[in-house]
């Protein structure tokens, strides 16, 4: 440690590593010291020289005389201070909460934005770019972001916030870390914390106003790269916010996290891997998957910079599915266990949409060909963000006529084959911190009962209730889950289903094609499910009054299964 002035305060500035490597300057939030990233620092730290200080009236730093003192010229002033004490040109400057908001200011201004070589933030918006978002944003989701920052207004009022400061706001601190699974630990809260919480009042008295209300203040960043890192459960910061900044920042970086506020604190691998490789990345080193997705740019479409994996993607549903992700901006992993089929659709993707598709084959019924499928997926191209359990098989006939091999064959493809892809994708999806979606491609036939359909009903419905045992555990990591089931649909299913007992390959070909129903409509069905995270999606007319019935009157729907191939069953059986 060692002391920096600046004006007629001293600050308390701490350094790690080596300083003849690149610099990372950390900046505390309100009311936390430097002591906050202690995590992230020793994570970096062997890596990057690692530079952190407290803010004035915070911590080990002095206060000013005149509480005034407190506006961003003064901070921006601290921040030059520390950069002319670190001596380096440039450092990679890295923002949380009152951090991050001083960070977005640092960049806006002549001869601050100059040093910085990056700018990463969390938690905390710029408010030069709020005060746009917040006037012209949409009104539900401003009014939805004026309802978490609530106690800005309380921070205003005179007095009644330091007596709360010397009395109960303390605990509700503690309890809200408690609430975010942040255990408190020495270093934080700071054993200063009541007093720095009286201080930083000061930051919102001098600067929301004065900044909000300045029409000329330009928002606009235009010279420094910058990572928006978005704490899902963040719950001071709505998503529309920081979604706002991209017309503001030439080059802008946005990362997902499932974490709350205190992000580095509850989860500073994934935070102080971002900062690490975000920074490598400015200083020249090649981006990962993960980053180069997080790129934002014009016209990428609603899932741009997503990784897709749609199994059974060769045909009908799949292929369609597979089309329409790329179609809206994403990066789609074609697998199917026929090569050259998920060959013509990634090859189809990249003619016709321009899209970026590749091609691979599987066997979801085997579990060590998913387990390596998983594994060079991962390898080759990242944690997928979305995948779509969809390949599956029918066999038609009635219970009696069914074999074993039937059974095991519809099982193995339909369930175990969702159960992998579910088992191996989400546990990276969870280790990965970063959210994301499972689609499972149920059926009618998880909710209807068919007497000639045994088999590949019990199996759907199996997938529909994983399905929903999932979302309940995921929903912890922000990993919806949903579970698609489509009526009848216009596919290639019925003619490479297996028929046992009566002939019924004819009609059942000629009955879906009459149907009419594309595939294309279920794959659009797919992405609004990923998009408003829905649990359950009957798909088509049948599928929605089938649905709908079995909720209703489960008798009547059994009442339907009697009649269903009453005909053909005793033909067949005459």
């Amino acid at each position: 440690m060692r002391w920096v002035e600046s004006g007629d305060v001293r600050l308390a500035l701490f350094e790690e590593g080596d300083p003849g490597r690149p610099t990372i300057l950390l900046l505390h939030g309100y009311p936390d010291t430097h002591r906050v990233w202690d995590e992230v620092a020793a994570l970096l730290r062997d890596r990057f020289h690692v530079v952190r200080y407290d803010v004035r009236g915070a911590g080990r730093s002095s206060a000013p005389r005149d509480r005034r003192a407190y506006d961003f010229d003064h901070l921006i002033a601290d921040l030059g201070a520390v950069l002319d004490a670190v001596g380096k040109p440039r450092v990679h400057l890295v923002g949380h909460d009152w951090g991050s908001l001083q960070g977005w200011e640092a960049v806006a201004r002549e001869g601050i934005r100059d040093r910085v070589a990056s700018f990463t933030s969390l938690g905390g918006p710029g408010l030069r770019q709020m005060r746009h978002f917040m006037r012209y944003g949409r009104r539900r989701d401003v009014a939805a972001q004026r309802m978490r920052s609530w106690y800005i207004g309380a921070f205003l009022l005179p007095a009644l916030p330091e007596l709360a400061w010397g009395s109960v706001m303390p605990r509700i601190v503690t309890r809200t870390l408690l609430g975010e699974g942040v255990t408190p630990r020495p270093g934080h809260p700071a054993p200063t914390l009541a007093e720095d919480g009286r201080n930083g009042l000061w930051l919102y008295r001098r600067n929301m106003a004065a900044t909000l209300g300045d029409a000329d203040l330009d928002p606009r960043v235009s010279d420094v790269p910058v990572q928006v890192i978005e704490a899902t459960r963040d719950r001071f910061v709505t998503p529309a916010l920081p979604a706002s900044f991209d017309r503001w920042v030439s080059g802008l970086w946005r990362r997902r996290l499932a974490a709350g506020h205190w992000a580095h604190r509850s989860r500073p691998g994934a935070v102080a891997g971002m900062i690490a490789e975000f920074a490598g990345h400015v200083d020249g080193d090649r981006a990962g998957t993960a980053l180069r997705r997080a790129r934002v740019g014009s016209g990428r479409g609603t899932f741009g910079g997503r990784l897709v994996v749609v199994t059974g993607a060769g045909s009908g549903i799949g292929l369609a599915t597979s089309r329409a992700f790329a179609a809206h901006g994403a990066e789609v992993v074609c697998a199917d266990i026929d090569l050259a089929a998920a060959g013509r659709v990634a090859e189809m993707i990249g003619k016709d949409l321009g899209g970026t598709a590749h091609a691979a084959r599987v066997d979801v019924a085997d579990m060590e060909e998913m387990e390596n499928f998983s594994r060079n997926i991962i390898a080759q191209y990242g944690v997928p963000d979305i995948v779509v359990n969809n390949a599956g098989i029918a066999v038609v006939g009635s219970f009696l006529d069914h074999t074993m091999d039937d059974w095991r064959r519809t099982v193995d493809i339909n369930l175990w084959g969702v159960v992998h892809g579910c088992r191996l994708f989400a546990a990276a999806m969870v280790e990965r911190g970063q959210g994301g979606h499972i689609v499972n491609v149920a059926s009618l036939a998880a909710f209807a009962p068919s007497r000639l359909l045994p088999a590949y009903s019990a199996s759907k419905a199996a997938v529909k209730m994983l399905s929903d045992c999932l979302r309940a555990e995921l929903a912890g990591h922000d990993i919806g889950v949903s579970a698609i089931c489509p009526g009848f649909v216009s596919t290639a299913i019925a003619r490479n289903a297996t028929y046992t007992g009566a002939d019924l390959h004819d009609d059942a070909v000629r009955g879906l094609a009459r149907r009419g129903y594309p595939p294309e409509r279920v794959a659009a069905h797919v992405l609004r499910a990923v998009h408003r995270n829905q649990a359950v999606v009957p798909v088509n007319l049948e599928g929605k009054i089938g649905y709908a019935l079995s909720r209703i009157s489960p008798r009547a729907m059994r009442g339907l299964a009697r009649l269903t191939g009453t005909t053909t069953v005793s033909r067949n059986r005459g």
